[in-house]
């Protein structure tokens, strides 16, 4: 779209970088340390688990909600389609916020490992984050943030279709990234009753959110996604791979 307002386009893509990858790094600094902001609101036992659960289900529907159909369709006849994806980056990234700010910790202790665990799962957490960027990169056009389709507005370009290939982990895995993210939440190696309630809620929220994903590549690519399905595991690797 050549008319593209310059000034707002550039005021999306700047909260979006800010709340979108903000919110980002925030959540893997929360999910390394625990808590990283110390707001005690003096909450404990079931009150506290039902507050951080409530925390949890206020990101899924908000996530899960902008990414339906009829929302899209409702949405695009307020605001330009273009910004869709940024707008779409900056409420995920308010309500993460929300979420790691007012996060709870408990101080039932479920599991206090050794020192050489913890170690461990340092190490897995911090590979973990280099097989999240290798699969990132491996997508090639991969526009979260919806960084791209605004600037390719902004200079009269439309948005192409992306073509389904397979790079890198997605020969292995069919969603590497999630696999990746599930590993991350659950290397914490101390695990209070609030930390086991984030890593059950977020597990069972990213397994529900792959196979709807499954779904909508299936609608997006046709026959050519339900081979992939047949030749490539969806989270756990296996003996099969993309050749």
């Amino acid at each position: 779209m050549q008319d593209t307002n310059r000034i707002t386009g550039y005021l999306i893509i700047t909260a979006s970088i800010i709340l979108g990858v903000g919110s980002l790094l925030a959540f893997l600094l929360f999910l390394y340390t625990g808590k990283i902001f110390p707001v005690d609101t003096g909450m404990e036992g079931i009150t506290l688990l039902a507050f951080d659960c409530a925390l949890s289900l206020m990101f899924f529907i908000q996530h899960s909600f902008m990414v339906r159909k009829g929302f899209k369709e409702w949405i695009s006849r307020l605001i330009n389609p273009v910004y869709y994806s940024a707008v779409y980056s900056i409420f995920s990234g308010i309500s993460l916020f929300l979420m790691v700010f007012l996060w709870q910790t408990s101080d039932i202790i479920i599991l206090a490992p050794p020192d050489w665990l913890t170690w461990f799962s340092r190490i897995i957490f911090l590979l973990s984050i280099c097989g999240f960027i290798w699969g990132i990169r491996s997508l090639g056009s991969f526009d979260p943030y919806g960084l791209g389709s605004i600037r390719r507005a902004m200079k009269g370009k439309t948005t192409l279709m992306i073509p389904f290939t397979v790079k890198g982990p997605y020969r292995y895995v069919r969603h590497p990234l999630y696999l990746f993210f599930l590993i991350l939440i659950w290397s914490n190696p101390s695990l209070t009753a609030d930390r086991l309630l984030l890593n059950i809620l977020w597990t069972l929220w990213i397994i529900i959110g792959t196979f709807l994903e499954e779904r909508d590549l299936v609608s997006a690519y046709g026959e050519e996604y339900r081979d992939y399905q047949k030749k490539v595991p969806m989270l756990i690797p296996g003996r099969k791979r993309w050749d």
